[in-house]
């Protein structure tokens, strides 16, 4: 298939002179970088119902992989399994650099393939496991084809870790793409139209609505001339309103039949959430918000918070392939920090059994949590290897009260409200026994 087929030249064109993101391969000694949607065990808890080992047999494609994070960040933790990883890029100068990335690393377990997504259907390429699309489909002239492609070579139980940008948090950034067409006109030098930009962005007053947004929500243009292209001079970019996703790739009437699980990087499902948006002191109407089905709460939560820029989402053919709670075969399991039972057995109990404020500094999210009348004595005892049923055995043999003990069903309810927080900020995952341990790379 010749790789310059199917594509928007001018996108192309962009990637070929300003790889993104910018990486310089000298750097893997110095880091690994983590992307959000590839961190296995996340991925085995709401795309394999935690019970994937990732041990054998593991197919990958990062499709539109550019310079290589999700790819160098998947092939590191497969390292030493058999998995096959595909890297697929249009663009020869970001292939380039994932090549020498991975090479450096010694990583032998990646294929690079260049050419566009688009003839994925066309490549003979056996069937994924998993699919990486992170920030490509806005970038098409037909996002829908891209998407089509993708289906075309995922595996009937597979999954897709898609990101596309979102429309609400981004609306300083199409406020200044407008501008610049305006200010760059029929300017055709990269570097002249990087200069005027650079220019502008130094003189806009504090009114201007990207300068507004700038200390939280973009941060791109600050790294380099990659960045700052990629974010305000792109030629190609749309974006996605939660509503809009859930039309396209949902299981309504025209949509693509898929279960759609949102995770936010570092913060989980909280944006999503009216009653983590709110915070601390929520109006009284949110109790009622919060019976509403859970697409329009998201639809909702992402007008209150108004700080999504991208939407990172899991996409699966079937709501049971995320880890249930309520199963005691399960093990819970904290990630993404490094945190203790013992250290959130206090913080929970920090108000003797009565609702108290969780502030969690990553995510941001400060709300009020009723920690059930166990939850601390719970949280004490997860410790990644022991199962709910072992935990809750443990709980009634420590058990001291004057009544019986409660049984699993009782302690599953009590638990339900802190499980459910800690699980929205993607701190408390769960696993199969039969996946072995969280991590593979262990």
């Amino acid at each position: 298939m010749n790789p310059t087929a199917n594509y928007l030249p001018d996108v192309k064109n962009q990637y070929e002179a300003l790889p993104y993101p910018a990486r310089d391969p000298a750097d893997e000694g110095k880091r690994l970088i983590l992307t959000w949607l590839d961190d296995l065990p996340m991925l085995n808890h709401y795309c394999f119902a935690g019970r994937r080992s990732f041990a054998s047999g593991f197919r990958v494609l990062v499709a539109g992989g550019g310079t290589g994070d999700g790819t160098i960040f998947l092939a590191e933790q497969l390292r030493h399994t058999d998995a096959q990883i595909v890297h697929l890029d249009m663009s020869g100068a970001s292939l380039a650099i994932a090549r020498e990335r991975a090479a450096l690393r010694k990583l032998g377990n990646i294929s690079f393939l260049q050419d566009s997504l688009l003839n994925l259907p066309q490549l003979g390429l056996a069937a994924f496991d998993y699919i990486n699309c992170s920030g490509v489909l806005h970038h098409l002239a037909d996002p829908d084809a891209g998407f089509r492609a993708l289906r075309s070579v995922l595996k009937p139980d597979g999954a897709i870790g898609l990101m596309v940008y979102a429309t609400a948090g981004r609306t300083g950034v199409y406020q200044m793409q407008a501008l610049m067409r305006m200010v760059n006109g029929a300017e055709p030098d990269t570097r002249r139209k990087i200069a005027n930009t650079r220019e502008l962005l130094g003189s806009l007053p504090p009114s201007n609505w990207f300068k507004r947004g700038e200390a939280d929500l973009y941060h791109d243009h600050k790294h380099d001339d990659a960045g700052l292209y990629d974010l305000l001079l792109h030629s190609q970019d749309r974006a996605y309103s939660v509503d809009e996703l859930f039309d396209w790739l949902g299981a309504g009437e025209h949509g693509h039949g898929m279960q759609l699980q949102f995770t936010d990087v570092q913060r989980g499902r909280a944006p999503y959430l009216p009653h983590m948006v709110l915070g601390a002191k929520p109006p009284a109407l949110l109790a009622r918000l919060r019976q509403l089905p859970l697409r329009q709460q998201y639809a909702m939560a992402e007008l209150m918070g108004g700080s999504i820029t991208t939407h990172s989402l899991f996409l699966t053919r079937d709501a049971s392939c995320t880890a249930p709670y309520g199963d005691a075969d399960y093990i819970p399991f904290f990630f993404h920090e490094p945190l203790d039972g013992a250290t959130l057995a206090q913080v929970f109990a920090s108000n003797k059994g009565q609702p108290f404020l969780l502030q969690h500094q990553h995510s941001g999210v400060a709300l009020t949590v009723n920690p059930g009348r166990y939850g601390p004595q719970i949280l004490r005892l997860i410790d990644g290897q022991r199962s709910f049923g072992q935990i809750f055995e443990q709980f009634r043999q420590d058990w001291k009260g004057k009544a019986a003990a409660p049984d699993n069903a009782a302690l599953f309810a009590d638990f339900a409200e802190s499980y459910e927080t800690l699980n929205a900020i993607e701190r408390l995952l769960l696993r199969h026994p039969d996946a072995g341990v969280a991590d593979p790379t262990t």
